[in-house]
């Protein structure tokens, strides 16, 4: 059984119920059982706090995930403990007008491209990009949420 907890810090206010079913799809895809994570909305001030002290860049970001299994010092035990995924309100809200996306939509896809970073994916080369982008759009498009 997988377990999440989304961490309202933002309080956002608008419905965001959808997302247990696309990080459910997410995990089904990557046939991830017995883990956690946590998701947390932040604001702008918050994000770039973060930004700045954990990855030495000293602005706004759109989603930033902490990968515990990356640093090596596993635990071993039945549950997976991902990490933590934290999403910009005010920059998804803005990317969602830039890019003529639904609120839906992109707060799916910074959900996902967060979750797919804690199970290991990233995107420094132009395969791993293609390879994380395709499989994004493929979970979104089952979830029935599209451009």
């Amino acid at each position: 059984m997988n377990k999440f907890v989304i961490n309202d810090l933002y309080h956002v206010s608008f419905k965001y119920n959808y997302l247990k079913k696309v990080i459910k799809t997410t995990l089904k895809h990557e046939k991830v059982k017995n883990a956690t994570f946590s998701l947390i909305f932040v604001d702008e001030e918050e994000i770039k706090r973060i930004n700045k002290e954990y990855r030495g860049i000293d602005k706004v970001t759109d989603v930033i995930s902490f990968a515990l299994e990356d640093s090596g010092d596993l635990i071993t035990s039945k549950i997976r403990v991902l990490g933590d995924i934290y999403i910009c309100i005010p920059r998804m809200l803005s990317q969602a007008q830039d890019y003529g996306h639904s609120l839906k939509r992109e707060l799916a896809f910074l959900t996902v491209h967060g979750l797919l970073h804690l199970l290991g994916y990233d995107h420094q080369t132009k395969e791993e990009e293609e390879k994380m982008f395709a499989l994004q759009e493929l979970i979104l498009n089952e979830e029935g949420i599209t451009r």
